[in-house]
């Protein structure tokens, strides 16, 4: 098996070359050729094949969404048992103040620099890119939808 590359604020950002690159491409490509033939050809079976590529394509899509969304769900309850057991008062106490965005990013810092980042999140609301930035120590999630 492979070894895993350590990840950083470069290389963080997971693309799933099935969906990306095949699923995604033929999705717009089956549009694409659905609305030439119906601009072509109007007729009643054209009119069906828009709608079906359509669905098609709006189903490939939400269903991405929906997995992101539960993926962030899941982070954000972890990263605040994660914040609750790391961070001293009166911090621990802040911890609902941190939007998820804000967790989301956070989950990619390290045991030890998470409550200076947290500290920092709160006092200057740093958006999720920034903080991924202020990160020295990355730690990695290779389990990313």
């Amino acid at each position: 098996m492979a070894e895993k590359v350590p990840q950083t604020y470069e290389n963080h950002v997971r693309m799933d070359p099935w969906y990306h690159y095949v699923l995604f491409l033929m999705q717009v490509a089956g549009l694409a050729l659905a609305v030439y033939l119906l601009i072509r050809d109007l007729v009643i079976p054209t009119i069906w094949m828009v709608l079906i590529q359509l669905t098609l394509f709006l189903t490939t899509l939400k269903t991405r969404t929906y997995a992101l969304k539960v993926q962030d769900r899941v982070i954000r309850l972890e990263e605040r048992l994660r914040l609750e057991r790391l961070l001293s008062e009166p911090l621990r106490s802040r911890i609902m103040d941190v939007d998820e965005s804000q967790l989301i990013a956070l989950r990619f810092a390290s045991d030890a620099e998470v409550a200076g980042l947290v500290e920092q999140v709160l006092a200057k609301k740093l958006a999720p890119k920034e903080i991924k930035q202020a990160i020295r120590t990355w730690r990695p999630d290779y389990f990313r939808v």
